[in-house]
């Protein structure tokens, strides 16, 4: 169940170097904000581009990179949420307009730029969560799809539709549809360019979670919430290094993944957390684990 008695500190603008930015009321594109309370541990990017439906333009893009690259270090971060501050739109892919006036050299350039941030988002150290309240459309989709977890309102509509418009994925959709789905049905997706609803997506296990859409538009995020807050007490670098272990692991032979369990577990053996862990049960209480 939802904790309704947490702490909420402002949303934290983050400008681009240089950019005009599309935000709300000519703010950022990307804001952060780190929740308190018992919900400490958990911070979230909040989506604000609503002229474009968080369409993935330049501006975007680079205040995202910088806002990765900032939170990557942080320690206190346990829970990354993905939400957009756009009612309707999670993100509605590529910024199509912005686009049609790049060169066929730029166009290269910058979705080789996406791709890295998929690949930033993937790589993140703690775990990811996406809150799909609405539309998520190819690069949407292959944003969400970098995130460890997915939650989706069973409204929300989403797919790969790059095909419909003449390209095909190019941020990591090709390669993580069907190693999340499978090679078939990820071939079907991409082919045809189909939309899926939420309720959909989750019968093919495309996302963990589907809930009613509420009346505000954020079941999602609450959802996606409720989920951060199950990961909250748990032992945040035996988290992390469960996450290296899985991602890593499933790109080799099971062989060699089994040699990737070995060396994430023995980075968790001189931790404190494992101590406090092992105390615990045999205190019979509930474990205060810090991340050391």
């Amino acid at each position: 169940m939802l904790r309704v008695l947490c702490l909420l500190r402002p949303w934290r603008p983050l400008r681009a170097r240089g950019c005009a930015s599309d935000g709300a009321a000519g703010g950022s594109e990307i804001q952060v904000r780190a929740l308190a309370g018992p919900d400490q541990g958990i911070t979230e990017i909040l989506m604000n581009r609503p002229r474009a439906r968080n369409a993935l333009g330049n501006v975007f893009v680079s205040e995202l990179l910088e806002t990765l690259a900032q939170l990557r270090e942080d320690r206190q971060v346990r829970v990354l949420l993905f939400r957009s501050g756009v009612k309707g739109v999670f993100c509605a892919g590529a910024d199509l307009k912005e686009r049609e006036q790049m060169s066929e050299a730029e166009v290269g350039v910058f979705v080789q730029r996406l791709r890295g941030l998929m690949n930033d988002i993937a790589a993140f150290p703690a775990p990811t969560i996406a809150a799909m309240d609405g539309f998520a459309l190819g690069g949407g989709l292959e944003l969400a799809l970098a995130c460890d977890l997915r939650v989706a309102a069973s409204s929300a509509i989403m797919g790969l539709i790059e095909t419909t418009r003449g390209l095909l994925p190019g941020a990591g959709g090709t390669q993580r549809l069907p190693r999340c789905l499978g090679v078939a049905l990820a071939k079907e997706l991409i082919f045809t360019g189909r939309r899926l609803s939420g309720t959909e997506a989750h019968a093919l296990g495309l996302v963990n979670h589907a809930v009613a859409q509420n009346e505000e538009g954020d079941a999602a995020y609450h959802r996606a919430r409720a989920l951060a807050q199950e990961i909250l007490p748990q032992a945040p670098i035996a988290v992390r290094l469960g996450k290296v272990a899985i991602d890593r692991g499933m790109e080799v032979d099971i062989a060699s993944g089994m040699a990737i369990e070995g060396m994430c577990y023995a980075q968790n053996i001189p931790t404190r957390d494992r101590l406090e862990g092992m105390a615990a049960f045999r205190e019979k209480r509930p474990p205060t684990f810090v991340g050391e």
